[in-house]
């Protein structure tokens, strides 16, 4: 066994955090760059003669998208060279929450800026006289896709350099590290996000110079909402670093500050990507239809908007194991419950967030296709929506009742599992219907907007369909109760 007193030793686990961050932060770029090269080769086959702007691009995106993996190296690089004057539990969390928040932050950001890297290349093959705009909005597009990663950057460095010394040791090592995972774990969703509608935009121009201006401001407009569930993860990861969280040393108060960082992490990663879907759509609408771009902007504002639900679940499951005083509670059932919490909330919050981006990108596609369908495919896709949403609602529902149960002293450490498998069973048992009913109410809304007056049908089909894929997620919910209750 591992002795305790390596996760002691702040060089120790300073060489650690180096590895986790530059492990993690390295995924995201190489995926992104491949990307780019992909599209570009596409694009050269198609357009040889335009092989020398196709490839500038393609350089010049893969150099922005590089940008996350160079943070995360000048963070490693500080992490193994600095010897830090913190010591104890404290410094030590600090360090290696500075390592995730830099290393888990910059892989969505790295993948999204490939996105419109890749995209800027076809747009240069086929239209060789935009190329000035293209790269100019590539250049914007993956810029935007940076700032989740330049939080977490923030982050790492406040967990790196401040001074933590003054907090009461058992609650600030478990804040620390909560604050590391919210942050990091928000990140990954808008990187990737903001990405498509850049993408999309780089497109858009390409073929409609005319409306440049219009589709580019709808870009800014659906990439700055995808950076909300970013924003969520910041004001969690500030408030377990710098709020007054109590002095008790018990393990249930360090287990409630870790399930708050978990909560609002994953939570936040399918909002961040199911954002980005319809503002990809509305991007490519406008470029196509530009005469109901304001119907495509409203649908992609409520969209987006819808999208964001899971994100805010988490924050609020977050905020309760913040603030909630659990140290009188016994030891062993609430830690597992409170662990447990965090999981089911932001475990279950992925999918739908993810499903909801797909329901709605596919509504403004019909709606630029069909500017008369409007109201009927908004109201579809709402409906659509809300069905998505039920396993996260279930997540946060057994992340409501593993907080508030109240455990008498004497119980079992049989309970312990119990409790922690009931988050795990409906955190990851959300996953798939939430995604799965998105497929579903994205083919809905599309089909709506070809065939309003088959709409009834195809309504009533979506939700049978729906149903249908929410068994697994309501199995799940069945067995994260029974493990509540065998306690």
């Amino acid at each position: 066994m591992l002795d305790l007193q390596l996760f002691l030793d702040v060089q120790a686990v300073s060489y650690l955090s180096a590895g986790i961050c530059i492990g993690f932060g390295a995924i995201g770029a190489a995926v992104g760059e491949g990307y780019a090269a992909g599209l570009a080769n596409r694009a050269l086959s198609a357009a040889p003669d335009q092989a020398g702007g196709i490839l500038k691009t393609m350089l010049v995106g893969q150099a922005i998208a590089e940008s996350a993996g160079i943070f995360s190296l000048v963070v490693a690089m500080l992490l193994i060279f600095i010897k830090f004057p913190a010591s104890g539990a404290v410094g030590a969390a600090a360090i290696l929450g500075a390592g995730l928040s830099m290393g888990l932050s910059a892989v969505g950001s790295g993948i999204g800026s490939g996105y419109p890297a890749g995209k800027a290349c076809q747009a240069i093959g086929a239209r060789p006289d935009m190329s000035g705009p293209v790269t100019t909005n590539m250049l914007i597009g993956s810029a935007i896709c940076q700032t989740p990663t330049i939080f977490g950057l923030l982050v790492a460095f406040m967990l790196m350099f401040l001074d933590f010394g003054g907090k009461p040791e058992p609650v600030s090592w478990a804040a620390l590290l909560g604050a590391g995972l919210a942050m990091g774990l928000s990140a990954i969703g808008s990187g990737l996000g903001a990405g498509l509608p850049a993408g999309a935009a780089c497109q858009g121009i390409a073929a409609r110079p005319e409306h440049s201006s219009l589709v580019t401001t709808n870009m800014l407009i659906g990439s700055a909402i995808c950076q909300t569930p970013t924003i969520f993860g910041l004001v969690v990861a500030f408030m377990l670093m710098f709020v007054n969280l109590g002095s008790h040393s018990d393990p249930v108060t360090m287990a409630a500050l870790l399930g708050a960082g978990l909560a609002m992490g994953f939570a936040a990663i399918g909002s961040g990507v199911g954002a980005g879907m319809p503002a990809e759509a509305c991007c490519e609408g406008i470029a196509e239809q530009p005469q109901v771009s304001t119907q495509l902007t409203t649908n992609m504002l409520i969209g987006s908007a819808v999208c964001q639900t899971p994100a805010i679940f988490g924050m609020v499951i977050a905020f309760l194991l913040m603030f909630i005083d659990f140290s009188s509670r016994p030891t062993h059932p609430t830690v597992a419950a409170l662990l447990g919490a965090g999981l089911s909330v932001g475990l279950a919050c992925i999918g739908p967030g993810i499903g909801n981006g797909l329901t709605a990108k596919d509504a403004n596609l019909g709606i630029a296709r069909q500017p008369q369908s409007y109201s009927r495919v908004t109201m579809t896709m709402l409906v659509g929506m809300s069905v998505a949403q039920s396993t996260a609602i279930y997540g946060f529902l057994i992340s409501l009742i593993l907080i508030f149960r109240i455990f008498e002293p004497n119980t079992s450490l049989a309970a312990s599992g119990a409790l922690l498998g009931a988050g795990v069973a409906m955190g990851f048992g959300g996953f798939g219907p939430g995604v799965g009913e998105g497929i579903t109410g994205g083919y809905a809304v599309k089909w709506v907007a070809r065939s309003v007056d088959q709409s009834v049908l195809l309504t009533r089909t979506m939700l049978v369909g729906q149903a249908v894929a929410e068994s697994t997620g309501i199995y799940s919910l069945i067995v994260a109760l029974l493990l509540t209750l065998t306690v």
